[in-house]
């Protein structure tokens, strides 16, 4: 049928589709401008993730030398160990956090504050716990404090090493990634079953057939994987988050303003710390107050006599006057550790808590959604699923420009465009779509904004292909 056929209104009239196919040729349309304008992004965002998630035992390795101590023996006093690292780094930094060792043969982090350092990042000291040596110097980033091999690659996850600008990439990924699977497993429902005689004869529909399946296998990964990046987001995220706080989904915090004291206290970390750069505040560049080092012992004592148990936890000591100290767990695996309390310095007491068993169960899914996409809360099978389902969309964005090769359209051949495919909706479902597209495009910005350039781009092809006269 040829365009011009269809620019006359009796023509158009007798040729529109039935309701059903208009749309399923407008989500065929709208899956293949996906696929063609973001999915280079999503595949970026899928191999640098699944780097990622498959990284933690290579960074081990890489930094065993700081990381891992032969000594043996009575651990010297964590004060001891916060005052030979910060003999060693000068009086420039400022103490941010200790990381007491976990186990006999690891090291214990301090962990610093200074100029030039991007958000979420700190320079660690890494000291052997019994004889002091100071076993390596470098920048940790995040609540899970990766090493520099694995901080580049979250850095190329978030934001290509752009900056903040950078991060619009990721979050249009992740604004479409699931769209991107809705609209092809529709897609694969409404063609299951055609002709699979020629699908083993036909290139094009080999890939579509592969294309097809590995969606299917892993669609709900796909889901789960958009909307947990969303809520790292800088735009979509803010939607979340004023969303949490009209339902009341917050996580729970503790604070760390002493009773009687002036101004506010600060918050624990939240969930996404990681990327939100939690590390860093007006606060902590501030002048260190009077050496802290030799608190470090007894609220350790304290926070063991307060429940917190897991070996792996962080303390962070008082940053102005009237606040408290902070002492977290930071042990996202299974079964989670995420406890935190506030220390009085004076008296050792507790004075505000957080203990995740009370956390309401939305706080909890999204504290364990945030650890699953980092392949954290299952350890090696969490990495595993992850890095299964990267590399498995990373395939299907190739499969999906292999198609559109082998079926590009050839010369002299009218476009297949978004606006024909609207244009066949009857009224009500041109309506619907346009008000989806508005509230989706309030609810995710970014979708919005790429959105209206398909759109634009979609306009000028269709109206380009229209005759001359019928284009005024």
């Amino acid at each position: 049928m040829s365009t011009q056929t269809l620019d006359t209104p009796a023509a158009a009239t007798r040729a529109r589709p039935v309701s059903g196919s208009a749309l399923l040729a407008l989500i065929t349309r709208l899956h293949f401008y996906i696929g063609l304008f973001v999915g280079p992004f999503i595949l970026v965002a899928a191999v640098t993730g699944t780097l990622f998630v498959l990284t933690p035992q290579i960074e081990n390795l890489l930094y065993a030398d700081q990381l891992r101590t032969a000594s043996t023996g009575p651990f010297q006093p964590l004060a001891s160990q916060v005052e030979a690292a910060q003999a060693r780094i000068g009086p420039g930094p400022r103490l941010f956090a200790v990381r007491p060792a976990p186990a006999p043969g690891d090291t214990t982090r301090v962990m610093f504050s200074q100029p030039g350092l991007g958000d979420s990042e700190s320079r660690a000291l890494f000291v052997d716990p019994v004889t002091l040596e100071i076993k390596g110097d470098m920048i940790v980033y995040g609540t899970s404090g990766t090493l520099p091999f694995r901080t580049t690659l979250d850095y190329l996850h978030r934001n290509l090493m752009l900056g903040e600008l950078g991060r619009n990439y990721s979050e249009l990924a992740a604004s479409w990634l699931w769209l991107a699977a809705v609209g092809g497993l529709v897609l694969w429902f409404a063609r299951r079953g055609r002709n699979p005689a020629d699908a083993a004869r036909s290139p094009r529909l080999r890939a579509r057939r592969w294309h097809g399946l590995l969606g299917l296998w892993v669609g709900i990964g796909l889901l789960f994987l958009s909307a947990t990046g969303l809520t790292w987001s800088n735009w979509a995220g803010a939607r979340v988050d004023q969303l949490r706080a009209q339902l009341g989904w917050i996580t729970p915090s503790v604070s760390t303003k002493l009773p009687g004291a002036a101004g506010a206290g600060m918050a624990a970390a939240g969930e996404h710390a990681h990327h939100h750069g939690a590390m860093h505040d007006p606060a902590a560049m501030a002048p260190a107050p009077a050496s802290v080092a030799p608190g470090f012992d007894r609220v350790l004592e304290a926070a063991r006599l307060g429940g917190i148990d897991s070996t792996q936890l962080e303390i962070r000591p008082p940053r102005a006057a009237g606040q408290a100290w902070l002492v977290r767990e930071v042990d996202r695996s299974w079964p989670t550790q995420v406890d935190t309390i506030a220390v009085d310095p004076a008296t050792f007491a507790i004075t505000s808590r957080a203990d995740f068993d009370t956390f309401p169960l939305i706080a909890k899914l999204i504290r364990w959604g945030v650890d699953m996409h980092m392949g954290i809360l299952f350890g090696w099978p969490n990495q595993l699923l992850m890095a299964a389902i990267g590399i498995a969309l990373s395939a299907m964005i190739v499969l999906g420009y292999r198609m559109w090769w082998l079926r590009r359209p050839g010369p002299g051949t009218g476009p297949r465009t978004l606006t024909h495919a609207w244009r066949d909706l009857s009224w009500p479902a041109r309506i619907l779509a346009l008000g989806a597209a508005v509230a989706l495009g309030w609810c995710l910005p970014v979708m919005g904004a790429s959105l209206l350039a398909f759109v634009a781009v979609d306009v000028l092809r269709w109206r380009l292909a229209r005759p001359a006269g019928s284009r005024r």
